[in-house]
């Protein structure tokens, strides 16, 4: 007579932090919400072309001399909106006779910069003040949901066009500040949920019950169960930055001539549209391009991280 076979389980924490539930592959090697979420990204092709995109637009930042040879500040008025070449000038020149397409490379490089560090800045600081607020409840987060209700209901774009207003310097820090200021209460409001959600599950009494102090417990056990819809909202809020900062330079208060910039070339040329199209289509259309792929990224990566959605 046979011995039935042992029946074990396995538990691993979610995101490779300490407690939470996780699942098994068919491989029987125990797995995580992140290491499942990776193995379903690398599956996606939209998740992949929108990275491949992200990944070209940010070399365009990064080594804009490994897309083109041409400066955007040595110009010929006499050039003046030319129409595009085939392959010495693929983009034409601009009302001062620059090279358009080095202006677009270069374009890339205030643009994302101000949307790394507003996003960075936001997640840190929202981050901060939702965990606080999730974790010890109370008056505490009493307090901090006043304080974020009062900047919720500032108007995104009247706030930052205000404060950019009142500032005298309009560079990349200064269109960052107004991102920041404005932007950090969703991802409050994001992270207090989630670690509302997670501080009663039983991994994180366990480390209570086992004198573990504040600390430790949001640091080690909250955080990395509660970030993950943080990442998410942060990937899609890439590209708003983006396009918020776009917006901001086309109403005149972001950043300004002769600054290289998508805003800069679709505020500047917007009203040669009938004329000569293409001074306005080739900025828009790296700036859609860009926005898109993090939203469809974000999309991807929210599917990817949702247990339900599996």
């Amino acid at each position: 007579m046979t011995e039935p076979a042992a029946v074990t389980s396995v538990e691993a924490p979610p995101s490779g932090g300490t407690g939470g539930p996780a699942g098994r592959q068919g491989t029987g090697k125990p797995t995580s919400l992140w290491g499942d979420a990776r193995h379903q990204l690398v599956r996606n092709p939209i998740f992949l072309v929108s990275c491949l995109y992200i990944l070209v637009v940010t070399s365009m930042a990064v080594l804009p001399r490994m897309w083109t040879s041409q400066s955007p500040r040595t110009c010929d008025i006499r050039l003046s909106r030319n129409s595009p070449e085939l392959w010495d000038h693929p983009f034409g020149f601009n009302l001062n006779g620059c090279d358009y397409y080095a202006h677009a490379i270069y374009g890339a490089r205030p643009s994302l910069q101000i949307a790394i560090v507003a996003t960075a800045s936001v997640v840190v600081l929202g981050g901060l003040v939702g965990l606080l607020a999730g974790y010890f409840g109370g008056w505490v987060d009493a307090i901090i949901s006043r304080i974020t209700d009062v900047f919720l209901s500032l108007p995104f774009l009247l706030g930052a066009l205000v404060l950019l207003t009142l500032l005298q310097v309009r560079n990349v820090w200064t269109v960052s500040l107004a991102l920041i200021v404005l932007g950090w209460t969703v991802i409050a409001r994001i992270m207090r949920g989630s670690v509302i959600e997670t501080r009663n599950l039983d991994f994180v009494a366990a480390a209570r019950a086992l004198g573990a102090g504040h600390g430790r417990i949001m640091g080690k056990h909250i955080l990395p169960n509660a970030i993950a819809p943080v990442v998410v909202y942060a990937t899609i809020l890439l590209g708003g930055f983006v396009s918020a900062e776009a917006t901001l330079t086309f109403l005149g208060v972001g950043l300004q001539p002769p600054a290289a910039s998508w805003g800069v070339m679709i505020s500047t040329h917007q009203q040669y549209f009938d004329r000569d199209p293409w001074l306005l289509l080739f900025p828009v259309g790296l700036l859609v391009g860009t926005v898109l792929s993090f939203i469809m990224a974000g999309d991807a990566l929210r599917d990817a991280l949702d247990p339900k959605l599996q």
